[in-house]
């Protein structure tokens, strides 16, 4: 039987001291800022890869190793990666998600949809997993079928999912500080989808998938996309009434303008 026991009773790490020992900046240095945001702002999506790289083992470790030190509720640590490498497995997992565009289009979703063709050709791909049985390591009322439960137990499920988010994100820079570009797809939450995907890749029943991250080298030059201006998402002490969108400018947006922003180079755009 495997041992899923971890030891709690590592030596405690004085940071102050780690850190002086490598002489790293001060804290509060811009410095130090700076470095993250070079990776923040290089972390450029594509959906086409050069299928002739081939990411090293060690890459795929270092970026998990980035992913294992995600905060997560509870220190719970919610989450599973598995690293697809074999060709025929990442045509599967492609194939399937030209499948949901196909399906997407008959349904007349009128989404922007990407073109999943670009999963087969990623030299990198990780399935993202999590047990949503974690939800009750957080505050849960057990066998209580009462509303006051319900609004709980939707905040421990909004946890679990915050903390495999943060993981999720820390492997996507650290995949960007090594100079690859990422995809993050997430359209795997249907029931469908995690049907065909589990068995694929041996994942228990119990587990669902939330995400696939794929990475590598672009096969073109990637653009930036829109961003917001920092004025428009910052609010001091309370919320600014004006950025608070009505439903008929936030349909609008949805109608007009979110086609304009997913998937185009934002220095081309109006």
């Amino acid at each position: 039987m495997a041992n899923h026991t971890t030891s709690l009773h590592a030596p405690a790490v004085n940071l102050a001291e780690a850190e002086a020992a490598v002489d790293l900046p001060p804290i509060g240095s811009r410095e130090r800022y700076d470095v993250l945001m070079q990776v923040v702002t290089n972390r450029v999506t594509v959906r086409a890869f050069d299928p002739d790289f081939e990411v090293p083992r060690e890459h795929f470790e270092l970026i998990l190793e980035a992913a294992r030190h995600a905060p997560s509720g509870a220190n719970s640590q919610p989450w599973h990666f598995i690293v697809v490498t074999d060709k025929a497995l990442k045509a599967e997992i492609s194939g399937y998600f030209v499948e949901e565009q196909r399906r997407r289009a008959k349904l007349k979703m009128k989404f922007p949809t990407p073109d999943y063709r670009g999963l087969e050709t990623a030299p990198g791909l990780i399935v993202v997993a999590t047990d949503f049985r974690w939800v009750n390591a957080f505050p849960v009322l057990r066998d209580d079928e009462s509303d006051l439960n319900r609004m709980y137990r939707e905040n421990a499920e909004r946890i679990l999912l915050q903390s495999v988010a943060a993981a999720t994100m820390s492997a996507h820079l650290a995949a960007a500080a090594l100079g690859y570009n990422v995809w993050w797809v997430t359209a795997i939450g249907q029931e469908a989808a995690q049907e065909a995907m589990k068995p694929r890749l041996g994942i228990p029943e119990e587990l669902s998938i939330l995400d696939i991250m794929a990475f590598g080298p672009p096969a073109k030059t990637p653009y930036k996309r829109w961003r917001r201006d920092l004025d428009a998402i910052t609010n001091w002490n309370r919320f600014d009434p004006g950025h608070h969108m009505s439903d008929a400018e936030l349909d609008d947006w949805i109608h007009n303008q979110r086609h304009r922003v997913m998937y185009k180079d934002a220095s081309k755009i109006d």
